[in-house]
């Protein structure tokens, strides 16, 4: 039996979207209100000049450091930032891989706690995103509620009587949020039944996405499920048509769990988790890809009683840190991709503490 020790610096603390509190939070993770906002008087981001560009940053920017907004923001101005640690912000899910990309000026307020991180010039002047752990959703669509309100007062958003808030992509037209729920849904993979889950969260009008948002594929068995309609529905009612269709994926993922852990399948299920231990104690080598998976498999044995000696607090620092920015900014050097995978392999057994 291996032994298990705990401890990592307290400056690698997850944020909102892994502090492994709220209702739920064993399968629904996070849940994030995000609310697309533009500027009269400017055409859309990809629209801008450069010297268009830096205007409306700067103004947007100046506006935000001003006193009065019910968050306390501190802002990141990505021209300043290297590439590592751009990767960190999106790891950290405060910012989009398309702001990290940009190459016009951008930043991100964020405020201490991670739980609000607005978004300067991505696809729309502003992205406003307010997170919590758990389950909750309305919640979050209150504080973004606030936050707004205040925004408004300061900055002249784009507006038509006709259609609401304008965006620059027609689907975020109308209300401009988006309200999404990431989800740990190991159960529903293993089983062979996600595919069921997606087929009935597009009929209802939702979309079912990877790790990092659109685009993206579903590393470690997580998985965002938001509304896809933005127009023609108030927010009282996308929020609770979210809150009803994640409350049923949830326990739709209990109840497979429960049916993975009896009779023949629990054999099955046993192996694949111990093999993920197996693998996290012995590997050299560990992609992130692997390591995702492996810590996956991990926090589903913590999660049904199949491990113990492991804590999710480990587990979700072990999740950050396994990501290619964090291990490279916890190792305080650049790292070839071969280095980074053995270097990855030797961290997360320190993180969880396993001893060989």
């Amino acid at each position: 039996m291996s032994k298990r020790r705990g401890g990592q610096p307290p400056e690698f603390r997850p944020g909102a979207w892994l502090a492994g509190t709220g209702p739920e939070h064993d399968i629904a993770i996070c849940t994030r209100a995000r609310l697309a906002r533009n500027l009269q008087g400017y055409r859309f981001t990809p629209r801008l000049t450069e010297g268009e560009s830096r205007e409306l940053y700067d103004f947007v920017s100046s506006r935000l450091r001003q006193p009065g907004l019910p968050e306390q923001l501190g802002i990141v101005d990505l021209e300043t930032v290297d590439e590592l640690e751009r990767s960190v912000l999106v790891e950290r899910h405060l910012i989009s891989r398309e702001l990290a990309a940009s190459k016009r000026p951008a930043g991100v307020a964020v405020d201490a706690g991670e739980n609000v991180a607005i978004m300067i010039h991505e696809e729309d002047h502003l992205r406003v995103q307010v997170f919590a752990s758990g389950l909750q959703t309305e919640a979050v669509w209150r504080r973004a509620e606030r936050l707004d309100d205040a925004l408004l007062q300061r900055l002249p958003m784009a507006w038509s009587e006709e259609f609401g808030f304008l965006t620059a992509c027609p689907t975020n037209t109308g209300t401009g949020l988006r309200l999404s729920v990431m989800m740990h849904l190991p159960g529903l993979v293993w089983a062979e039944e996600i595919d069921k889950v997606t087929t009935t969260a597009q009929k209802i009008h939702l979309a079912v996405r990877g790790l990092y948002g659109e685009g993206s594929r579903a590393l470690g068995d997580f998985y965002q499920v938001s509304n896809q309609i933005t127009l023609g529905r108030d927010e009282a009612q996308i929020q609770a048509d979210v809150f009803l269709a994640v409350t049923r994926f949830v326990q739709w993922e209990r109840e497979v769990r429960e049916a993975l852990l009896r009779g023949t399948a629990r054999t099955r299920t046993l192996d694949r988790v111990h093999r993920a231990l197996g693998t996290l104690e012995r590997a050299q080598i560990l992609t992130s890809e692997e390591a995702l998976g492996c810590l996956s498999a991990l926090r589903f044995g913590v999660q049904t009683e199949l491990l113990d000696g492991f804590d999710l607090p480990s587990i979700n620092r072990a999740l950050l840190l396994s990501q290619p920015g964090h291990l490279q900014r916890h190792s305080r050097e650049r790292l070839e991709p071969d280095a980074r995978d053995q270097r990855r392999a030797q961290l997360l057994r320190e993180t969880l503490g396993c001893e060989p």
